[in-house]
């Protein structure tokens, strides 16, 4: 896989995607804009965001959302899991399939007749093949809402609004995209992770020059200043010498091993350790992780495993994604791409259709920022009840605001989530828009908390890792209030 390609690719894309996402929403928040009026639920959207984050995140936001969809289809192109080429040409072509077929008058089922419209010169435009193209793209990522969420989440937002412009000139990010993703580069899906890594290393260059000027790592910048995708042989020594090692333990006759380079046998036997009974009892947590690596390979070993002990094929992806693996990350684009990795591990298993039946989804716990106020906390007694609403809850709840500048580092106080969870989960509020809004908010608490609260068999991690003079101040109080020094030393 030729790295530096990767990376000067993915680097002037992030800074083309940026201003061309600018441009659209500059073009949008012009009062005189059609937009305005055509699109008033994402435009709500918008305008909120925009408050809530910063012109600057927005656009970043966007543009890093627009490149984990882009790359995805590409991948999916060249492994065949998509019915035509939606980003890639066929043969010597230069447009996208997607959009040769619909000029053929193939389009896709259940595409809106105004691409029809657009193509056939019925309705008029400047540049129709780009806007029918535009649309179609648009249709693709909620085809694929259904069977991947975490990555095509259904596009009647914003996000759409500021699709980047150009898609189809040979100087365009996709033409761009083709010839660094090739076929052979996208045999492994570690493509993923290494074009994430190079899409945010200027911003990375970016937080460590402030670091110089003493400039602190805000909790946005958490992600870019401290995530590296961590080499493959490291990635085996430390799968093979965690969740490897625990099966080795419990089946000696395993010929595990044989497939694990990196693996360091015991020099002596082991008693103590932990047995295990089944491959459904391990439960393997990556807490930071990143584009999946760790857990994309925890899938190849875990797969393995359950051949030997002799499970149906067709069964073993859904299994290992319902029972086994849990990633937890505080960078949305990042978690979407660990899910989107191991959704194509699964979908290189079953093959396409299979992988489209698949119910089961990858299970990462993307942590947000939550928070209640003190006259909330009332609503939020209603919510739960008064036998749930103990102090240990009221506690967990609150240990949730700053969310993505902790991460993992955070401690649940209650005890037992799942259970709390399920009552919540199942109490009905009628037409109270209000508590159902509580509602909602209490539940995505007891998410987060229950996916870091859990004893998991394996925990396998690279953790992000910054000197104490870099963190942010409410981060590094953290760090000491739970700091455990040994008198001893």
């Amino acid at each position: 896989m030729d790295t530096n390609a990767l990376k000067k690719f993915a680097q002037a894309a992030r800074n083309l995607l940026i201003d061309q996402v600018t441009t659209k929403l500059d073009l949008v928040l012009d009062p005189a804009s059609p937009v305005q009026r055509e699109h008033p639920t994402a435009m709500k959207a918008l305008n909120a965001a925009i408050a809530r984050d910063g012109k600057r995140q927005v656009i970043e936001q966007v543009a890093y959302t627009w490149f984990n969809r882009f790359t995805a289809l590409r991948f999916m192109d060249v492994n065949g899991y998509t019915t035509v080429g939606v980003v890639s040409p066929t043969g010597d072509q230069t447009r996208p399939e997607l959009l040769a077929e619909a000029m053929a008058g193939n389009l896709p089922e259940g595409a809106p007749g105004s691409i029809a419209a657009l193509l056939d010169g019925r309705t008029p435009s400047s540049d129709p093949q780009a806007e029918a193209y535009r649309q179609l793209l648009v249709h693709t990522c909620n085809q694929w809402h259904g069977p991947m969420p975490f990555l095509f989440e259904e596009i009647d937002d914003y996000t759409e609004l500021l699709m980047p412009e150009d898609l189809l000139s040979q100087s365009s990010i996709l033409a761009e995209l083709r010839k660094v993703m090739t076929e052979d580069a996208c045999q492994d899906v570690e493509i993923i992770g290494w074009l994430y890594q190079f899409y945010i290393s200027e911003k990375k260059d970016q937080v460590f020059a402030g670091l110089k000027k003493n400039q602190k790592i805000t909790a946005e910048n958490i992600p870019a200043a401290t995530q590296l995708f961590t080499p493959h042989w490291i990635v085996r020594y430390l799968v093979e010498n965690s969740l490897g090692r625990l099966w080795l333990l419990n089946r000696p006759d395993s010929r595990l091993a044989e497939r694990m380079d990196y693996y360091i046998a015991p020099e002596a036997p082991e008693t103590d350790f932990l047995r295990i009974g089944k491959p459904e009892e391990i439960k393997v947590c990556d807490p930071a992780c990143g584009s999946g690596h760790m857990l994309t390979y925890a899938f190849d070993l875990l797969h393995a495993i359950y051949e030997e002990e002799g499970y149906d094929a067709t069964e073993i992806p859904a299994l290992i994604l319902t029972h086994n693996l849990k990633g937890v990350e505080i960078d949305d684009r990042a978690g979407a791409l660990a899910a989107f990795a191991l959704a194509m591990k699964a979908a290189a298993k079953l093959g396409r259709r299979r992988f489209l039946r698949m119910e089961t989804k990858p299970d990462i716990c993307v942590l947000q920022n939550v928070a209640f106020t003190d006259a909330e906390m009332q609503d939020v007694a209603a919510v739960v009840g008064k036998d749930l609403f103990t102090d240990e809850l009221r506690e967990t709840l609150l240990q949730f605001e700053q969310a993505k500048n902790f991460g993992s580092l955070i401690v649940p106080k209650l005890r037992d989530p799942a259970e709390t969870l399920r009552v919540v989960e199942a109490r009905d509020f009628g037409g109270d828009l209000l508590l159902k809004e509580v509602q909602a908010r209490v539940i995505a608490v007891l998410r987060m908390a229950e996916a870091l609260s859990p004893k998991y068999q394996v925990v396998v991690a690279n953790p992000p890792y910054a000197g104490g003079k870099g963190l942010n101040d409410t981060l590094q109080g953290l760090c000491c209030a739970n700091l455990v020094r040994d008198s001893s030393r």
